[in-house]
């Protein structure tokens, strides 16, 4: 581990601050410009939200970052070599990202059909192990270490599109998605920051992190009928769980000319990521175990139900934000006292299981509640008719 330097303070202040600016400042044109051309997320179905809201919001974090690296490289003159350092498979990397961030723009406009974003999804996913990035060490997890290609190589590419697909489905209140990647993308600020040679890796972070903690603020805070709130979108989600894939196999991955040994490297990133990965594949099980499609849409994501169990919307975020820090800290206290990465995933598939029994036991509470309060409702009525049968009405 290596202490940040204040000149790379500076840097990530800089991308950051920038990328945030250029968020708050664009987004007013960016939702004047959905107003006029009609490009609304409408109420309805599997919906939450009761009003249209502009579902475009998110297509801005990818210049955002962009505009914030620009700027930081303008000001960088005499620092640290090899910081903004090019390489043909970083140009590749970013041509990964853009063909994510126009499919969910495409899609987003237009629409377009899952197959076809499945596909160039995939496409965008192979990039990542075709440079380098490669899930190619479990550090003991189920007592295996070195990963072989044949496995590495599939597996990275599943993991890719996993992730990509867990951020953007866990997209359906708000804050939800863009509150769980600003504390993964702040994690990840501080972990590459404390390496040497990973400087390119914080800056990208703190890019996105910028331009996410601006758009928070219309999400969360914006009100749909003053015309101030906003939607990220699949152009917005798709794009950054890419980026959150990339960040997070780059750190898990073991390739010690660049990155010291860490036997933690994976358990970190596989904590940072428990629930929307966990739910995704929880979801996929259940369709498959009800033989239903699994790409199919449906109310069983983790939101859905916990605001079946009876919250609102706001307090399923505070429950689903606390679950996020709860295996933050559990996984850490365990690994501190040195448990197993075997048993502390265990132990994780538990506990999560255990939160979707609470869920269900109060959303049935909730529905017998509902059904009490029903047929009391109709034997008073029934009460009343028959009083006014006989000639007589209740005081």
């Amino acid at each position: 581990m290596i202490r940040i330097m204040k000149e790379e303070l500076a840097y990530i202040l800089v991308v950051a601050v920038v990328g945030m600016a250029f968020t708050f400042l664009t987004m007013p044109l960016l939702l004047k410009f959905c107003h006029m051309k009609g490009f609304y997320d409408l109420p309805g179905g599997r919906k939450v939200h009761h009003l249209a809201v502009p579902r475009l919001g998110g297509v801005l974090f990818m210049p955002a970052m962009l505009v914030g690296l620009c700027v930081a490289l303008l000001l960088y003159t005499n620092g640290q070599e090899g910081i903004f350092m090019l390489k043909a498979s970083s140009m590749l990397m970013a041509v990964g990202a853009f063909l994510i961030y126009i499919v969910g723009a495409v899609d987003d406009l237009v629409g377009m059909k899952a197959g076809h974003k499945f596909a160039i999804q995939l496409v965008a996913a192979l990039v990542m192990p075709f440079c380098g990035l490669l899930i190619n060490d479990f550090y003991g997890l189920f007592g295996l270490h070195d990963l072989p290609l044949w496995f590495s190589y599939p597996f990275t590419v599943f993991v890719i599109l996993l992730i990509v697909n867990s951020v953007n489905l866990i997209d359906g209140i708000d804050g939800l998605a863009s509150g769980l990647c600003i504390c993964i993308l702040v994690a990840y600020v501080y972990l590459f920051s404390q390496m040497s040679l990973t400087f390119a890796y914080v800056l990208v972070a703190a890019g996105v992190l910028g331009a996410l903690v601006a758009f928070f603020f219309y999400n969360v805070w914006g009100k749909a009928e003053k015309g101030t709130k906003a939607f990220m979108g699949d152009s917005g989600s798709l794009f950054l769980g890419y980026v959150v894939a990339y960040l997070s196999i780059k750190y898990a991955t073991s390739n010690l000319p660049v990155l010291p040994y860490r036997p933690e490297a994976l358990m970190v990133s596989y904590t940072l990521l428990i629930v929307p990965t966990f739910d995704v594949i929880r979801v996929a099980l259940f369709r498959l175990w009800r033989r239903r499609p699994i790409f199919g849409a449906d109310k069983t994501h983790i939101h859905h139900v916990v605001m079946a169990a009876g919250f609102s919307m706001h307090q399923a975020w505070c429950i689903i934000m606390t679950l996020f820090f709860f295996f933050c800290v559990w996984n850490a206290f365990l690994y501190a006292f040195g448990v197993a990465d075997t048993w502390i995933v265990v132990s994780d598939i538990i506990f999560f299981c255990l939160f979707f029994v609470v869920m269900h036991l109060f959303a049935l509470r909730r529905a017998r509640r509902g059904f009490v309060e029903r047929d009391s409702v109709a034997c008073h009525h029934e009460k009343e008719v028959g009083n006014h049968a006989c000639g007589h009405v209740n005081p």
